[in-house]
């Protein structure tokens, strides 16, 4: 009786990442980089594995005890796979913040881990590009975020059809609803829950959720009128609010330097997360078959400081996941045609001995050519099948004749044009 044969699938909300899906996702990752690092942001990385308590402390019940996956350690520890970087960057700060020169200009691809429901743009393990600010107070560092995240999609061949940063601001709210539903900080963070999944959930529950919270009609009507509001319109009502003043400064900026198209005010943005205090963000895809938000993050004034004592060490970011980007670049056709880059394959002749092969071989590694030689001696048709399939830009042919000439003959794929190269000129053939 046969052994239950082993499952090829990987775990649900996993991805299986094969050499042509590595392509993709080093071609956009490689984008990314280039951005970043080009506005002077400097990488870094942390630990797989936190505490549950760095979670249930800094993100919210809700992601450290629904969705995070955790367990006890050999220690008695009680570990959590991360779920988000923002804690784990925070505490890093917070370990050498005597010794780091502010503001920092940090970013990280680290892969994270959710307990969920897999769909469409949403799965269990991911990666996200993660941008942070530290120790900057005023709008500015708000204001690069949002940039960097406007470059990040630009570079991409985006414009502003294609996606719309929502923007508003926690301060903002909460003296808006504390001022409307006359209720205190608790009841604005219990509001603010059922504000953020306000265009997930039916309209009755929506009010129902509302007036189980204390609010009635005529205040629900109110926090209505200001999902359309503009800017100026929904800061008139607390004028004197730090957020209102913070969002006049920061759309005033994106005026000025010519991204107000990309940007509007939506005071339902909210971020589930507990640790956001001051602007807020989401980009949404813009196209109908994919209108949603796909990343956005904010600032988080109080992070640092539940790590040391009297620590006042602002920050500001956002978290940019690898599936909603790719569903992005697809939906909007961003994905050039072809990734490959030059490759070349030496194919082989019986008649020529293999060292000659790897003489070649090497040659074209000293001179940055990525090559490599055909591993058997079959047909020739079938070593050309094999490079056009395994996305080889090019083949080199080198028989006894070839080998006796001290020529190679360079077969473009692309062109299926030929030529006969002296085998001291092959680098500069390939610079040409």
């Amino acid at each position: 009786m046969c052994a239950q044969l082993l499952s090829t699938q990987p775990y649900k909300g996993t991805r299986d990442f094969y050499p042509n899906d590595m392509r993709l996702r080093n071609w956009f990752f490689g984008v990314i980089r280039n951005v970043l690092e080009t506005s002077a942001f400097e990488e870094y990385n942390g630990p797989m594995l936190e505490s549950l308590a760095l979670y249930a402390a800094k993100s919210g019940e809700e992601l450290a005890g629904e969705q995070t996956y955790n367990f006890f350690d050999k220690g008695n520890r009680h570990m959590a796979i991360r779920p988000e970087m923002t804690p784990t960057v925070a505490r890093m700060v917070a370990a050498k913040m005597g010794e780091l020169n502010f503001p920092l200009r940090w970013f990280s691809f680290p892969n994270m881990y959710r307990c969920e429901n897999p769909q469409r743009g949403r799965l269990r393990e991911f990666w996200q590009v993660n941008v942070d600010v530290f120790g900057c107070d005023t709008y500015e560092a708000d204001l690069e975020c949002i940039v960097s995240a406007i470059r990040l999609l630009r570079a991409f061949g985006a414009d502003s059809s294609m996606f719309t940063v929502h923007i508003s601001n926690r301060r903002f709210f909460n003296d808006v609803v504390s001022t409307i539903a006359n209720t205190d900080m608790e009841g604005c963070r219990k509001i603010s829950k059922v504000i953020d999944k306000r265009k997930k959930i039916p309209r009755e529950v929506y009010e129902q959720e509302l007036l189980k919270l204390g609010m009635d009609a005529s205040q629900i009507e109110k926090l209505d009128s200001l999902y359309s509001a503009t800017v100026q319109e929904a800061t008139a009502l607390c004028p004197d609010s730090v957020g209102s003043q913070e969002l006049l400064h920061l759309f005033d900026m994106l005026s000025r330097i010519g991204l107000s198209d990309f940007c509007a005010f939506d005071f339902g943005i909210i971020r589930g997360l507990d640790y956001y205090t001051g602007t807020v963000f989401e980009v949404f895809d813009n196209a109908p078959e994919n209108n949603r938000a796909m990343f956005g993050g904010g600032r988080y004034d109080n992070l640092v400081g539940l790590f040391v004592n009297n620590a006042k060490i602002s920050g500001v970011g956002y978290g940019m996941g690898d599936v909603t980007l790719e569903n992005f670049l697809n939906t909007h056709g961003l994905i050039p045609e072809t990734l490959s880059k030059r490759k070349v394959l030496i194919t082989r002749f019986s008649d020529v001995s293999y060292e000659h092969y790897m003489a070649l071989s090497d040659k074209l590694y000293n001179a940055g050519i990525t090559s490599s030689i055909y591993l058997a001696t079959k047909k020739f048709g079938k070593q050309i099948d094999y490079a056009v399939k395994e996305n080889y830009s090019h083949v080199i042919i080198m028989g006894a004749s070839e080998l006796e000439a001290g020529t190679v003959k360079i077969k473009d794929l692309a062109t299926r044009e030929e030529s006969t190269v002296a085998l001291d000129s092959i680098e500069d053939y390939f610079k040409a």
